[in-house]
Formats: structure tokens, sequence, C-alpha cells
């Protein structure tokens, strides 16, 4: 099956789809807009970028396996293959010369890099990198009794004051490898593996932390690395200082919470997401999606007039250390996509000054909308914040891009001395100092990095189909793998891999090993309403506080019908069913990954509750506590 590439580069020379036809990027003209030709007719058009759709290549495809599947060890040597061929795929001028000297520097082939290298530039992800199953041809890999050997010399030996040469490290593990009757590795080998070494990391072991903080610590104004568009995002959340109403009555409700991209080097926002639930994966993985996605349907659907042209691959992303940064989700899913991940120290603030200051920037201005309850009690006064409130969360949505797209990026940032918007456009471009990045490239399947950014769980196929929190879930897709044996322990059922969107939990997604896609799975019983995790987990504790020991799926379904009908009673009485009510609608307007053709779904078998697997959720999972 032949797919098309994940990344669509907009550069000239690059072939496109433009409406049906082949064409061919000739020049690019602004950071929306290109020159293309055809390429039978050779009639030059003039094309918006949102209007290219990538070329189905001839060459076959490698399938995608899902992130979480990968192995440890096939992951990071995917890794090390990437930073092996990164120094030469950004070299527009790459010879042989520089491969051969490449591979003579890492110990390969030059037709290894180069194989590589054609593998990478076809898709732009990681998971080409990954090891060939059963290719291993004997290669010279070292034994764990020799890796820990050298761990261990770099710990006593490299990393310490005495600042030691690599040379007296070779020769320390060369001597202990023959006094444990071990083949010692090549000097090279070990020269490699301090290299991998970061240099920050060895200057404070070597110098001291306040040598390392002197050399790598951001100053002022300043953030390293950040030189060109896109180069490091930085990514934070806070509540925002507004009560907002439901939709229906007008009525209050709650405070949103904010999770902000920013791409440090021109200061434009590239990407958010406001919602009433906490924060955790789900809002970590929903920003980033925005960030990396295009925005012009967005714009268009809610009649905002400007221009967003923000979207492509960040090749940093900087967070600071809260839990739900940290989640396994979010680093393979950036691990794919070619994102290095870098978290803010702890306990030194002034790393995440720029977003924080832009939360600042939105604070201030959100004090001016009716409803805002201010930063603190002495300076609200006796406002009467909720009397005041009058916005919904769709309208708070709709001010927060128009003052970013219309006011933020086009006025004077007082640390550029330009708008962000011309300091972004300098940086695709150029300026007669400085060459300019280039547009980045849009991503191709928007479906797939939705679901890459998703929670998950595990979860065995029974023949009664798949049970999640009690919910039982059931598609004709699952069939073949009805009671399938683990592939390592066979006496062991094998465990599948489901995505699922807390905002709606009448639909997983299955991840099917075979052809590497995702099929949705619905409720087993269709009568089910659609809900979210949180109204699951409010349903499970209001049946276990009437005294049922085990919750089931009907008690819990029943509960929460008990709920729904409390809350039309309460209507216009609380806040808090107020607030749930219109979390649930947003939920349900929220942009979800969209349904592969599947077969017609077959009655399944009655289920066998005492065979339901005992198996604890991920770490993503549990951030929506």
């Amino acid at each position: 099956m032949n797919m098309p590439s994940a990344l669509l580069q907009l550069q000239p020379g690059t072939a496109v789809v433009y409406q049906n036809r082949l064409h061919r990027i000739t020049h690019v003209l602004d950071l929306d807009e290109v020159l293309l030709v055809d390429d039978e007719t050779n009639q030059v058009s003039h094309a918006k970028v949102g209007a290219l759709e990538t070329v189905v290549g001839g060459t076959q495809s490698v399938a995608r396996p899902d992130l979480v599947q990968v192995l440890d060890k096939d992951w990071e040597e995917a890794k090390r293959r990437y930073e092996i061929i990164r120094p030469l795929l950004d070299k527009a001028d790459r010879s042989r010369q520089d491969v051969t000297e490449r591979g003579k520097t890492c110990g390969l082939h030059t037709n290894t890099l180069y194989e590589w290298i054609r593998r990478y530039e076809d898709s732009h992800l990681l998971t080409s990198l990954l090891p060939r199953i059963r290719n291993d041809k004997g290669s010279t890999k070292l034994t764990p009794e020799v890796e820990t050997i050298i761990q261990a010399v770099v710990e006593s030996e490299y990393l310490t004051k005495q600042r030691k040469s690599q040379q007296k490290v070779c020769d320390e593990v060369r001597k202990r490898c023959l006094y444990a009757g071990l083949e010692p590795p090549h000097d090279n080998t070990v020269r490699n593996r301090l290299k991998l070494l970061t240099g920050e990391h060895v200057m404070a072991k070597r110098r001291g932390r306040k040598a390392a903080d002197q050399a790598y610590s951001p100053i002022e104004g300043c953030f390293p690395g950040a030189d060109w568009p896109l180069a490091v995002v930085q990514i934070d959340h806070t509540p925002l200082d507004i009560i907002l109403v439901d939709d229906i009555d007008r009525r209050p409700v709650n405070k949103p919470w904010i999770t902000l991209a920013i791409d440090v080097f021109s200061r434009m926002v590239v990407g958010f997401y406001v919602s009433f639930d906490p924060p955790g994966a789900l809002s970590a993985g929903q920003c980033l999606a925005s960030a990396i996605l295009p925005k012009e349907s967005w714009l268009a659907k809610h009649d905002i007039k400007g221009e967003w042209p923000c979207w492509g691959m960040p090749a940093k992303l900087h967070m600071d250390n809260a839990r739900e940064f940290r989640g396994n989700m979010l680093k393979r899913a950036c691990d794919q996509y070619g994102i290095d991940i870098e978290w803010r120290p702890v306990a030194r603030p002034h790393f995440g000054g720029h977003i924080e200051r832009l939360l600042g920037t939105f604070a201030k201005e959100i004090h001016t909308l009716p409803g805002t309850t201010f930063s603190n009690v002495r300076e609200r006064g006796d406002y009467d914040s909720e009397g005041k409130a009058a916005l919904t969360l769709t309208e708070l949505e709709e001010w927060l891009v128009t003052f970013i797209v219309n006011v933020y990026h086009q006025r004077v940032h007082s640390s550029l001395n330009m708008p962000p918007m011309e300091k972004y456009r300098r940086g695709i471009f150029g300026t007669k100092d400085s060459p300019g990045r280039g547009l980045p490239a849009r991503i191709t399947d928007e479906n797939r990095l939705r679901l890459d950014l998703m929670p998950y769980e595990e979860r065995t196929v029974q023949d009664y189909g798949v049970v999640i929190d009690e919910i039982h879930y059931y598609h004709d897709v699952l069939r073949r793998w009805i009671n399938a044996p683990d592939l390592v322990a066979p006496k062991y059922k094998r465990k599948f891999m489901f995505r699922r969107d807390p905002r709606d939990i009448s639909t997983i997604w299955f991840y099917d090993p075979e052809v590497d896609l995702y099929y949705p799975i619905p409720y087993r019983d269709t009568s089910h309403p659609p809900i979210s995790i949180w109204e699951m987990r409010e349903a499970k504790r209001r049946a276990e506080a009437d005294g049922r020991r085990h919750v089931d799926e009907r008690a819990l379904f029943a509960a929460y019908d008990r709920m729904r009908e409390i809350e039309q009673n309460a209507q216009a009485k609380t806040t808090s069913v107020r607030r749930a009510a219109q979390r649930r609608k947003h939920h349900q307007e929220v942009i979800r990954p969209l349904p592969l053709p599947v077969a017609p779904v077959a009655e399944p078998v009655p289920p066998q509750p005492q065979t339901s697997p005992a198996i604890l959720p991920f770490d993503e999972m549990d951030d929506l506590a």
C-alpha cells in the first residue's frame, strides 16, 4: 500500500497535488502562499498552502507501529541512529565525503548511513530507523558485563573533579575487562560513549555546578538554541482569572484552565488549549497538536479575520517538571516526530520566563473582561465576578484567538523591538544579514497525530470484547484477537493498545498490530450515552456510596442516569451542576480522529465477568484523576 509522507515539505522543487493535478513548487511567496507549475501543461498557479496535498509516491511505505508497542531497546537504537545522521539531514550541500567522514567517526559504513538517511527522509519519523525484524547478522554488541564496566569507569574515573583524560578512561576499561576475563572493547567504542554524555552534565561533574551554569544557563533576554522559528517551543498552563457562563442559561460556571505554547525565537503563540478539565496528559497533548497543525480551518469555522501562519514540528519542547509533561505517551510521541524534550531545572524558574511572561500578559488583558476574578481578593475588592460573568467557553476561545492574531502578534514586543509576526517572518524568509529557515513542513496525517498524542491503556481481548473501567467494548475487528496468546510468554494472553479520549469514552481506538492502523471500538451496549472519564468516576463513587461493594457496568450507568436526573432538576440552582453540563457540551464539540471503514458489528459472545483482567491504568490516565 502506498501512503504519503508524514510531512509536506514547503520548498522549491517539492512535488504536490493541487486541484487534483501534479504540480511543483517554484517559489515561496509568503507564510501561506506559493507559486506552482503544472508538470504537464507548465501553467503557473498561485495557491494557498492549505490547498496543497502530498503526493502518494511509488515507493513501498514502511509500516508505522504504535509508539508504545515498540520495545525500549529498539526505540533507543532508533534514537541512536537518528543522532548519528542528524548532522547530515539539514546539510544542503551534503556530499559523499561528508557521509563517509561521519561514518568513520561513528565506526559505520557509508552505505549504512545512506540507507538510514533515505529511510528517515522518506517519512521524517523516528520509527523509520527502527531495527528491521530478525535482521541481526552477528553485529558486534557488547556484553552486559562489559557495558557495566564501562559505565562504572565513566562514573568513577571520568566524571570527577580530577578530570582524567579519555585515554585514561580507555586504559582503565581495558584493565578491568582483562582482570574479569572479558574481551575489552575498542578505545573508539569507549570514546563514543563519552561523546554521548551531555556537555552540561560533564562540566557539572568535572568543574562544578557553577561553571556549568555559567556555560549553559540562559541569560536574561536570551534563550540558548532559540535561533530560528520553532527551534524552541515552551509549554505551560495556568487557571484563567475569569468566571465563565454556560451556553444555555448564561449562568456562572467556573474558571477555566489554559495550556499555552509559545515560539521562543519570535514570541509567537503557536498553540493553546482551554478547558474546564484539570491539567493532565490530555491538555498537554492537545496543546502540542494545536501547535503542530495549521490554524486556517479553525479561524474560518469561528469567522475570525486575520492570519495565524504557525504550524510544523518544533525542534525542542521546553516544559516544567509537572507530572503531566513527563508521561510516557508524550515522550514517545515527541521521539517519533523528531522533537527533543527539555524539562525546566528544578528550583530555577528563570528557565520558563518567556511562557510565564506571556501568561502574565494574557492575565492583564483578561482582567478587563466581564466576570474577571482579578489576581487576588484585595485587587478584586467588592467586584461581583459571578454576577458580572458574561462569556461562554467558546466565546472566550474566540476572544483569545482574536487577541493573539490581531493584537499580540501585531504590536511591538518590548524584548524584540518589533512585533512577533515580523520577527517570525524574518526568521522564515531571512534578512540581508542572516538566512531564513524556510517554511516549516506540514503534517499530512492529522488523525494519526491526534491519536499519537492521546492517553492509552493496554488490555487483553476476551470473548466478550474489552473491558476498561467496568465498561465493555466490542467490534468485529477484535474477533481474530480473542484470547490471543502473548508472543513472548504464550501461557499468558496478549495485551493490545487502546487509545481513549477522556472527554468521551463511548469509543476507544484499537491498534491492530498486523496492519498498523487504529479502529474505533464502540460500547458493546450502544444504548449507553457518551460520558467523560470524570463523569464515569463520579458515577462509580456515587454507586459505591449507595452501598454497592462491586460496581459493574449496569450499576455505573444507572448511577449516571440518576446524576443526570438530579442535574436537570437542579439546573438553575447550583454552580457545580452547570459546570458539569458545560463540560459535557464542550467535550462533545472537540475534534476527534475520523473513523476508518470497518466491517459491520457482529453480535458478541455473552460476557464472562470472572475472567475480566485486573490491569491497572498507565500513568497518563492517572494524571486525569
